[in-house]
């Protein structure tokens, strides 16, 4: 018995380290599918609070330290942290993330309902609770939501503009839910095909949903020229380096004759006071030479009050700015400051305690589009990036993951991308200081890349478009009605059932 106890949660551990995978760059979208399934059959076979529990934490783990290590990079390499207490930083940091499906195990496991329900309706609607709210518990980290990895190539795509990342999430759960109760020893022949059939049914619905067109073409095509600085992040911000800096990137966009061009974010790393008037000029004049815009990553305000992370336009009159609103916590600014105040001394990021920008910010008018701009990390939030459409015609990214190295950061971030593209039914553009730099079709794919850790810059031409796709009109509001009625009635079947 002893040893069988220790079995499952290194089988669970395993499984979850193996759905990585399933995400960019390796993009085998079948794996989470069937790492799923196969944690769903673990649990099902367990009867204990504790034991689902402990099966789940295991998932978790496996999934968060395989796909989200390169925290320890930012934290050791850049962010100046002995080696063994950035270590044990993130592996703190991805058991926290395994709480929430060791709490989907837990809970499945205490809900009085017969095996079959509990497996194909409970399960699913508690997988797709729990990525929904680690979406936005202290903040949120959505990261490594499955619901990613099935973009763009998976038939589930096609469930992207009506329900989101979770409803994908969930469509893909129940696929999961159904192949684990087909396995289960001792189901008769006719169930099993019955629960075959209807996971086909989900592939076969979602491969239909991608053939739809949501939004339509708007207004001319329009150039665009990404730049790819890869400024080191050790020397980004060292005084010397500064003018360097800004000579590269004005002779980068100098050479790229575009109607839009997009600098990475804080790709010039002095403040927009600080910013020499003829440097500036520069810039416009070369943002106008096409009749329209330059967008540039900087921070802006004052160090001595409030500063922002910021993205400007120059070119067309008047300058126009998006500031961040999601900040990073611990990375861009310090939550709880009379108790983790002491963080920022062991942690050697500069500019780390940004102010947030207004929630109500609507699109620039740049280059001949309505531009919807987000940077870095808050294109990880879809409900937040609806904010600005349909009013939107294209949405803008703009990173620096230079922090993370040269692991699977910047691809599963560009996955992200990929499914806010496919959430809009609009084109993303993406510019980032070191990769993954890249232009993205309505569809998700990606049409246009840079290699990582390379300078240069990426041309090309895209198309507005117009219109809202039911993500786009509803949110997660939709998903959420949807777990809301199926809840309401597993648990009025699970309360009758009651002694």
């Amino acid at each position: 018995m002893r040893r069988a106890s220790l079995l499952l949660p290194l089988v669970a551990l395993l499984a979850g380290a193996l759905a990585v995978g399933g995400f960019a760059p390796l993009n085998l979208w079948p794996l989470p599918l069937l790492s799923l399934a196969l944690l769903f059959g673990m649990l099902l076979r367990v009867s204990t609070r504790r034991a689902g529990f402990v099966i789940g934490f295991a998932w978790g783990l496996g999934l968060f330290l395989a796909g989200v290590s390169w925290i320890y990079i930012s934290l050791s390499v850049y962010g100046g942290m002995a080696m063994w207490l950035a270590g044990l930083a993130t592996l703190l940091f991805c058991s926290v993330l395994a709480l929430f499906p060791a709490l989907v195990g837990a809970l499945q496991a205490g809900w009085a309902l017969p095996a079959t329900p509990r497996l194909v309706l409970a399960l699913p609607l508690l997988w797709g609770l729990s990525e929904w709210l680690r979406g936005w518990v202290l903040t949120g980290f959505p990261w490594l939501s499955l619901g990613y990895s099935q973009v763009p190539a998976s038939p589930l795509a096609g469930y992207a503009p009506v329900l989101g990342v979770y409803g994908v999430s969930f469509i893909l759960a129940l696929i999961a839910a159904l192949l684990a109760w087909s396995a289960t020893p001792r189901r008769p022949p006719a169930l099993r095909i019955w629960a075959l059939s209807a996971a086909l049914a989900l592939g076969v619905g979602g491969q239909a949903l991608r053939g739809v067109v949501w939004t339509s073409p708007v207004g001319a095509p329009t150039s665009v020229a990404l730049l790819q600085g890869n400024i080191p992040q050790d020397m980004k911000w060292q005084a010397d380096k500064t003018r360097a800096t800004l000579n590269d990137y004005a002779q980068m966009a100098a050479a790229v004759p575009a109607q839009l061009i997009v600098l990475p974010e804080t790709a010039l790393p002095l403040f927009e006071s600080a910013l020499p008037e003829a440097y500036r000029a520069q810039l416009t004049a070369i943002g106008k030479q096409q009749g329209g815009d330059l967008l540039a990553g900087l921070p802006t305000g004052s160090p001595d009050a409030a500063y922002y992370n910021s993205v400007i336009s120059l070119g067309s009159a008047p300058s126009q700015r998006y500031s961040k609103v999601h900040l990073v916590p611990f990375g861009e600014y310090i939550p709880l400051k009379s108790l983790w105040g002491w963080v920022i001394s062991v942690l050697h990021i500069p500019l780390s305690d940004f102010a947030r920008g207004a929630p109500d910010q609507r699109p620039l008018a740049i280059g001949g589009q309505q531009v919807a701009v987000n940077i870095c990390y808050e294109d990880v939030f879809g409900e937040e990036i609806i904010r600005q459409l349909p009013a939107a015609t294209v949405l803008v990214n703009v990173s620096n993951l230079a922090w993370f190295g040269n692991s699977f950061a910047p691809w599963q971030h560009a996955q992200m991308s990929q499914m806010r593209a496919l959430e809009s039914g609009r084109m993303m553009l993406r510019a980032t200081n070191t990769g993954l730099t890249a232009i993205i079709d309505p569809q998700g794919r990606l049409l246009a890349t840079l290699p990582p850790f390379t300078r240069g810059s990426l041309g090309g031409s895209i198309q507005g478009y117009a219109g809202s796709t039911p993500y786009v009109r509803w949110g997660n509001a939709a998903i959420l009605a949807v777990w809301g009625m199926l809840g309401l009635g597993l648990w009025r079947a699970g309360f009758k059932r009651r002694p």
